[in-house]
Order: structure tokens, then C-alpha cells, then sequence
């Protein structure tokens, strides 16, 4: 695997701190997919689960999006991968799912992402449901999110070819 992370600092400012820990995990997962072919991408975790890295970047770039762009951004956007017809379609239609396309989709959602992020302060309030939501607890979230994400990465990659670490 190929791994250019650059580890979070251990002091800075709650922004560069929320960044970098997103930035690190959003490498994590890059990393845990680094050098798989497309075939053990879609490689299913265990029966009955549809969990899989490509579900995992697939869902990933779907999370992006509606943190940051719908509601953080409030801007209309359509669910990704269908998800309207089907909410855990990121996971469940990886078996004819393009691997360039999702890889390309989740960067790009980041690139919004970071965009949107970087224009606003951490006391931003975006709409989720009627509800408020700052930005800094959609930082938050998402670290948790890829963190959580991750751990099942990790597992998925051992057990695809043995390679584990951090």
C-alpha cells in the first residue's frame, strides 16, 4: 500500500486540528484500497453483509455530499448512486459499479467539500431536516464517520490479502 499521509499534528488551532484529523482518515481509507484490483474492491466482507471498500468509498463520497454540499451548503442536490430508490444502494450495487467512477466521485466530493468548508467558520449553521447544524459538528461527524469506516476497512483489506496497518 501506499501511504502519504501526513500524521496529524499533536498541537494547533480546533480548525487545523478538525482538518487534519479529516484529511487523515479521508487518506486512511485511500490507503486500505491502494493496489486492489476492481474484482477485490466489490469483495464482500461476510454473508448477509453488502460491505465492501468499494461500498465503503462509494458511501463515503455519498456522505461528503450531503454533509457538505445539501446541508451545510443547503445547496439541491440529488442523493448519489440512487439512493433514493435505494438507501444503502452505495453498498448493495457495487457487483456492475465502476470503481473509476466512484473513486472519482468520492475525490471530487471532497474537493466541494473542502471548498465549502474552508469559506466558512466552524460556527456555520447549515439545514439538516429542519434542524440547525454547525459546521464544526459536521467536522466532528465526519471524523467519526470515516473513523468508524475505516476500522471495517481494515478488515475488509486483511482479509482480501493479509496487509494490515494503521
Amino acid at each position: 500500500m501506499t501511504d502519504n499521509r501526513t500524521p496529524p499534528p499533536f498541537a494547533g488551532d480546533e480548525r487545523a486540528m478538525l482538518n487534519n484529523w479529516l484529511e487523515w482518515h479521508r487518506g486512511t481509507l485511500a490507503v486500505k484500497c491502494d493496489g486492489l484490483s476492481e474484482e477485490q474492491l466489490r469483495e464482500r466482507s461476510a454473508p448477509p453483509s453488502a460491505l465492501s471498500l468499494l461500498g465503503l468509498v462509494r458511501h463515503m463520497a455519498h456522505v461528503e455530499r450531503s454533509w457538505f454540499r445539501r446541508v451545510l451548503n443547503g445547496e439541491d442536490l440529488p442523493k448519489l448512486w440512487d439512493k433514493d430508490r435505494d438507501n444503502d444502494a452505495d453498498f448493495n450495487e457495487v457487483d456492475t459499479a465502476s470503481a473509476k467512477e466512484a473513486f472519482d466521485t468520492w475525490q471530487e466530493e471532497i474537493r466541494f467539500a473542502r471548498a465549502i468548508s474552508d469559506a466558512k467558520p466552524l460556527d456555520a449553521v447549515g439545514d439538516r431536516n429542519g434542524q440547525d447544524c454547525t459546521h464544526r459538528w459536521i467536522l466532528i461527524h465526519l471524523i467519526e464517520e470515516y473513523a468508524r469506516h475505516n476500522g471495517h476497512a481494515d478488515l475488509l483489506r486483511e482479509r482480501i490479502d493479509g496487509v494490515t496497518g494503521e
